[in-house]
């Protein structure tokens, strides 16, 4: 299972300090095997490594190697760099000390974690190499930072560590997050709208759909999946209204004009929108579609990379409907993976994709660091529904009113 669990459903635990603090023999002491390359040597840790976990009952994690904090060069600040790009996506750390305690650097590193509002555990590791560690505890204590002392060599603290980060676990990873199946009863039935064009997967359904699709079944809902020409037909055959329809967001604007008003109508995005993160959050950044200005700077964020094909949605079909609906000269700036702009203040909008492949976390990070910062976001599906016109209709069935 740990294995092959999507990496947007698992827990992100970084393990960050400076070189040769034995990062990586902890990971190997809490995972209960050689899974990274230990040495002497400091710096051994290049980029960023990812170990997949189970860690019960959490279930999938995936723990993260970073490279040192205090890494030197050119190169160096290029790792650093990296490191600093997985904190970014990291739910839950662990600052780890060396011989040399707790140093300039840790304290950064914990100054960072706190701005990021990142649970963290300071462990205290090579205790079979050092003696007194009563004024770090003291230091730590202080702070009210919580804190172990560990030997990764010994074993000595490594179950107390687990214990300590399942419990800083965040709430989303012990609550499910609510998809699709609070709007629907039992044997309800839900019709599922799935264009199949150039951008869908050869042989498969894009992770949204699947998750819809198993949430469905989940709640002894019933599942009909049709394609956007399919909607009409479907609909008059059906011997009862369905009690939700769901439509790829590129076809929010010919399915709508199908569904009659009576039924309930959103889309695949929009559920993930509240799904992975913050619904309102993003309907309310969607309002500034309507406040842009010629030359504004609109930030495009994708949570994965992909092969760009001729009408790609995030890369030209949105900035294409954007600058239609607005009518001003814009620009679009677009980012993609685990990449995502520091200067984040020079941009007016920020448009993020529905986040399937980030976990609720990160998606929550993102969305609350443009916020912080007087950036106002909002992902795909819900600025599609604004610019189509048909927002406050894909919005009512979560009992949202007009905006």
């Amino acid at each position: 299972m740990s294995v092959k669990a999507p990496k947007g459903v698992r827990l992100v635990i970084t393990l960050t300090g400076r070189r040769n603090a034995g990062k990586s023999s902890l990971i190997n002491a809490i995972c209960g095997e050689e899974i990274a390359i230990v040495s002497d040597v400091p710096g051994t840790t290049t980029d960023p490594v990812a170990r997949h976990h189970e860690l019960l009952p959490l279930g999938p994690v995936t723990f993260y190697d970073t490279a040192g904090l205090d890494d030197e060069g050119p190169l160096g600040a290029l790792r650093i760099q990296a490191a600093r790009k997985v904190l970014f996506r990291t739910d839950v750390a662990v600052v780890v000390a060396g011989e040399a305690g707790i140093t300039s650097y840790e304290k950064e590193i914990i100054a960072e974690l706190r701005r990021l509002e990142i649970a963290f555990i300071v462990a205290l590791n090579k205790g079979d190499l050092r003696g007194d560690v009563d004024a770090d505890t003291a230091w730590c204590r202080g702070e009210g930072i919580e804190v172990l002392a560990v030997s990764a060599m010994e074993g000595k603290g490594v179950r107390a560590l687990k214990e300590a980060l399942i419990a800083m676990a965040p709430d989303e990873f012990r609550q499910e997050p609510l998809l699709v199946r609070d709007l629907l009863g039992e044997g309800a039935w839900v019709v599922c709208v799935v264009p199949i064009d150039l951008a869908a997967p050869k042989g498969r359904l894009i992770l949204p759909q699947v998750m819809v699709l198993r949430d469905i079944l989940d709640s002894d809902a019933i599942g009909v999946v049709v394609k956007e020409r399919e909607i009409e037909e479907t609909l008059a055959n059906m011997v009862k209204a369905p009690a939700l329809v769901i439509t790829d967001s590129q076809a929010v604007l010919k399915v709508a004009a199908d569904v009659p008003d009576e039924i309930p109508l959103t889309t695949f995005s929009t559920l993930m929108a509240r799904y992975k993160g913050d619904l309102e959050a993003l309907v309310e950044g969607a309002q500034m579609l309507d406040r842009l200005k010629d030359g504004d700077t609109i930030l495009m964020g994708e949570a994965c990379s992909h092969h760009q094909v001729a009408d790609d949605i995030g890369r030209v079909k949105i900035p294409r409907w954007i600058t239609q609906y607005t009518g001003l000269d814009l620009h679009f700036e677009f980012y993609a993976g685990n990449d995502f702009p520091e200067d984040l203040e020079k941009y007016a909008l920020a448009v993020h994709c529905g986040g399937c492949m980030l976990n609720r976390t990160a998606m929550l990070r993102r969305i609350r660091e443009c916020r912080r910062r007087g950036v106002p976001i909002t992902n795909y599906g819900v600025a599609i529904s604004k610019v189509q016109g048909l927002l406050d209709r894909v919005i009512k069935p979560f009992g949202m009113g007009e905006i």
